[in-house]
């Protein structure tokens, strides 16, 4: 699928409810699949962020423990498309409470062969491309009290060289530094803004609504994942705390818009 800005100076690509590109001006702003790095360019981490080795792979809920391996079971769902016109789309993911899902990670990296969370929920991602940024808001209905994380994993395009700088208002970060973060990433916290400085093309600007943290990744020079998420759940405790966890009203409402300038 194929977004266009009324400009048709942005060009967004989606591929089964993923970001698979975002061109300005012909220039690729997004991590490509098949290039080293990541297999992926964007992905959702819902309803945890983090990992679950440490306790086996068990999560516990105010519904009792269920297993959830790293950074939940809503990657393991497929999209559907709900409607789209030029310059928008709208996806949605629907889960039945315990219904048990086939993990991917398994047997490589994972003892559960299957995965599942005790709480109904519906999860739409939403794509708006305008001439100036491209905004993906996340729209989540669920049981009032499921505790939830939730994560928005892009992963952008950058130079090769390790140039790129990460600021906010009181941070700044060098690829070399990310790097040394490791698998448990490099966190930015308490801001809902970040900026991606590049030597050539474009910069990116990325404002947020509802997450509030971000945490950094990346293992080699040509791509970064800037991840705006509600909670880092890295810390010197092997198992994820429940003061990491959101509580649902009912309805809750992300959103993170990309700028290129």
């Amino acid at each position: 699928m194929i977004l266009i800005s009324k400009d048709k100076n942005s060009i967004v690509t989606i591929d089964k409810g993923e970001l698979v590109s975002y061109k300005k001006d012909g220039e690729e702003l997004i991590h490509q699949k098949g290039t080293p790095g990541w297999r992926n360019s964007d992905t959702e981490m819902f309803p945890i962020i983090g990992p679950t080795e440490a306790n086996n792979f068990m999560v516990s809920t105010p519904k009792g423990i269920v297993p959830q391996d790293q950074h939940g079971l809503l990657r393991e769902l497929k999209y559907k498309l709900l409607k789209n016109n030029k310059s928008s789309a709208i996806f949605i993911k629907e889960y039945n409470a315990n219904t048990k899902v086939k993990n991917s990670k398994h047997p490589e990296k994972s003892t559960q062969k299957l995965v599942y969370w005790p709480y109904n929920f519906k999860f739409n991602k939403t794509y708006k491309l305008t001439n100036e940024s491209l905004t993906i808001s996340f729209d989540i209905e669920s049981e009032n009290g499921m505790p939830f994380m939730l994560g928005y994993h892009p992963a952008f395009k950058l130079n090769g060289n390790g140039s790129e700088l990460c600021k906010t208002n009181s941070h700044t970060a060098t690829i070399q530094n990310i790097m040394d973060g490791g698998s448990s990433a490099y966190p930015i916290l308490e801001t809902d803004e970040i900026t991606l400085l590049k030597e050539k093309g474009y910069n990116i600007y990325i404002k947020t609504e509802g997450f509030n943290n971000f945490m950094l990744w990346t293992e080699v020079n040509n791509m970064l994942c800037i991840e705006p998420i509600t909670k880092y759940p890295y810390s010197n405790k092997k198992e994820l705390s429940s003061n990491l966890f959101n509580i649902s009203k009912g309805k809750e409402k992300y959103n993170v818009e990309i700028k290129p300038f």
